[in-house]
């Protein structure tokens, strides 16, 4: 008999994995989540990594497994480990594969080197200033802008990372002037008004499962040999703020820690949390479905493995 809720999975991408190498344990391996994704029948995963491009990693489980019937897609986090924020390393990052169509297929601000994670952990008040931000004047950083052409003429997505709403919000503006058509916004911890207006600038809100989890009750080495916790939402707060989103609202597991259940396993999880919660069929299909679909640019009605003929 399968877990309540199974059948949720089923063409479901989850936009949001850890299963790349870390300084933290894993629940799985990049092949592991692969295989587990189509146990279930989900249509893609894509993979995050704080600190190295994880393109190649989607790239290499696309040639070794394409039979599984799961598009793998990778991309970009601009850590310091990873070459910070560098027009020419986006410009590798895009590619970085096995051959047209494998490299990054986003590309994302600094996630834990910013000065609203710094702020947010208590780190030193040297590490915040120094820390990836948007001034308070709203001018973006040459660099960013730049990156942010790339991307539109690429046609990737552009990831804000985890800055602060009013910074998520000028991203957004900036991007949609210069002609960005992709741009996700991890809005978890983003008040409602500050959600809406991201929606309303056509960027993609991603709502994940981790922030209501227990992970948030332990110390986690993100991005040093530290160890910090990052604030846990309850459910009631996420839900209003998926619904201040709408239909740009996507949900994800954020999954990948060994303190969770494998992705897939997570995600089921929190699909029927959101049922419960009073999200409809037809709305838990578009944020876990086509919204993410959208974003990605990935044909729901094609092969998974069409992308490497």
């Amino acid at each position: 008999m399968r877990p309540e809720g199974t059948e949720l999975l089923t063409g479901s991408i989850d936009c949001h994995i850890h299963a790349c190498p870390h300084m933290n344990g894993r629940s799985v391996t990049v092949f592991d989540a692969v295989r587990q994704a189509a146990e279930v029948g989900q249509r893609a995963i894509v993979l995050m990594d704080n600190f190295q491009n994880s393109s190649g990693y989607a790239a290499l489980a696309m040639q070794e497994l394409q039979g599984q019937g799961v598009d793998v897609l990778g991309g970009i986090i601009l850590q310091p480990t990873a070459g910070g924020i560098c027009p020419e390393t986006v410009r590798i990052a895009l590619n970085y594969g096995y051959g047209s169509g494998t490299g990054a297929r986003f590309v994302s601000l600094p996630t834990h080197h910013t000065r609203h994670v710094a702020l947010q952990e208590g780190r030193t008040a040297l590490q915040a200033e120094s820390a990836f931000h948007i001034p308070s004047n709203g001018l973006v950083p040459d660099k960013v802008l730049e990156i942010l052409d790339i991307c539109a003429a690429q046609d990737v997505v552009f990831d804000c990372g985890h800055v602060s709403g009013p910074e998520a919000i000028r991203l957004s503006e900036v991007a949609s002037e210069r002609g960005v058509a992709h741009v996700r916004a991890h809005c978890s911890d983003y008040a409602r008004d500050i959600v809406a207006s991201i929606a309303q600038l056509g960027a993609y809100c991603e709502f994940s499962f981790f922030v209501l989890s227990h992970a948030t009750q332990v110390g986690l080495t993100h991005a040093d040999s530290e160890k910090h916790r990052i604030s846990a939402v309850t459910l009631a707060q996420q839900v209003e703020r998926i619904r201040a989103a709408g239909s740009q609202a996507i949900v994800s597991s954020d999954a990948g820690i060994s303190l969770l259940a494998p992705p897939a396993e997570t995600f089921r999880q929190y699909l029927v949390l959101l049922r419960a919660a009073g999200f409809e069929y037809s709305e838990l299909r578009n944020m876990s479905r086509h919204a993410p679909a959208a974003l990605f640019g990935i044909d729901l009605a094609s092969s998974s493995h069409s992308r490497l003929e």
